[in-house]
């Protein structure tokens, strides 16, 4: 989950020969789509820790941060599929679902 060669995304679609890198450095937009599901992330195990009793005190800070760091850790594989996959299905004009360009197999 977390080696550099399992992470790597086809360059061209088996089934219907679509090219997922439009143009070069086309993925590197993802960035931002994954830095706003890290920052989601964040506030969301800030809000559950204090939800589930931990109060926001000095003392406390390391707790939040070490509760921080481990989420932003394990989600780190899922923000990088899904931010792709958000940059290619919602957010890339011109690019939808064509069933005639499906390869007879």
């Amino acid at each position: 989950m977390y080696g550099f060669k399992i992470q790597k995304m086809k360059e061209v679609c088996e089934v219907c020969s679509l090219k997922f890198e439009r143009e070069p450095g086309y993925f590197y937009v993802s960035m931002f789509v994954s830095y706003a599901m890290n920052v989601a992330e964040i506030i969301f195990l800030g809000v559950a820790a204090y939800v589930l009793g931990l109060d926001i005190v000095y003392e406390n800070l390391w707790y939040f941060v070490i509760i921080i760091f481990t989420g932003v850790l394990l989600f780190s594989p899922l923000n990088y599929r899904y931010s792709r996959m958000v940059l290619l299905y919602w957010l890339s004009p011109g690019l939808h679902y064509d069933p005639s360009r499906i390869k007879n197999r």
